[in-house]
């Protein structure tokens, strides 16, 4: 199943979708303007798997929720458990991708965490407020996720 940047705009078509698919998807796609403020994540283990949607229900559920990107789009916060807490922070900068040397967004820990300094998150637009992100592991490509910017709404708090 080929995917384009026009189809990739659900979380459930990500995860149907083969490494070499999403690799593709994120080579085609722009960087983007950096996101800003609350952003829904899903992770994407054993994409195009028969256990994909269940391990990112499990992970959605019990561990990892997403990001908070700082105002200023320089920093983050990790959204994690179901209480939403807000930890493992890291610098967001735009800088050439590991992956094929373009423009992404670097979502940065190793100045910032213990837990987390040998990691490497990029993004890239993949369609409207979404983003495909791939995970670096000292230096090692090892998942991929997704983030999608939530709409503003008066009333509402980052």
């Amino acid at each position: 199943m080929a995917i384009t940047r026009g189809l990739a705009g659900t979380e459930s078509t990500l995860l149907a979708s083969s490494n070499r698919e999403l690799d593709e998807l994120f080579r085609a796609s722009p960087a983007g303007a950096a996101p800003v403020g609350v952003l829904d994540g899903i992770a994407i283990l054993f994409p195009a798997s028969p256990v994909s949607r269940a391990l990112a229900a499990v992970v959605r559920a019990v561990a990892w929720r997403g990001k908070v990107i700082d105002p200023d789009g320089k920093g983050l916060a990790n959204r994690l458990t179901p209480f939403d807490i807000r930890a493992i922070r890291a610098v967001v900068r735009p800088t050439a991708s590991l992956v094929d040397g373009g423009q992404c967004t670097v979502l940065d820990y190793s100045a910032t965490s213990f837990v987390a300094g040998g990691v490497r998150d990029e993004i890239r637009l993949v369609a409207p407020q979404m983003y495909l992100g791939v995970v670096w592991l000292w230096g090692r490509r090892v998942a991929w996720f997704s983030l999608r910017e939530r709409r503003w709404r008066p009333g509402t708090t980052v």
